[in-house]
């Protein structure tokens, strides 16, 4: 298989991925609509269970921090190289 029937193959999935993250999301939202309309946290279906909750986290504020204290940002920021494929 030559590299363009590779990408060309690779294309179709992605669009095919695409389309079900679509599908996936209206689901989801029609559950998390009932959910709130039937203010309920937890639902259980009969092979399935979905749960609609608020949660909390904390977490710094970095852009705050370099701006406030830079050398403490400086000294605790920590660099790491990966690599990035992208497919358009």
């Amino acid at each position: 298989m030559s590299i363009n029937e590779i990408m060309k193959e690779l294309a179709q999935y992605k669009r095919l991925q695409d389309e079900t993250a679509a599908i996936i999301e209206g689901l989801t939202d029609q559950i998390k609509a009932y959910m709130i309309e039937n203010q309920l946290d937890t639902i259980t279906g009969d092979e399935h269970k979905a749960t609609y909750k608020t949660v909390t986290s904390s977490r710094i504020d970095t852009t705050a921090l370099k701006k406030a204290l830079p050398d403490v940002a400086t000294a605790y920021t920590k660099t790491t190289e990966t690599r990035r494929f992208t497919f358009a």
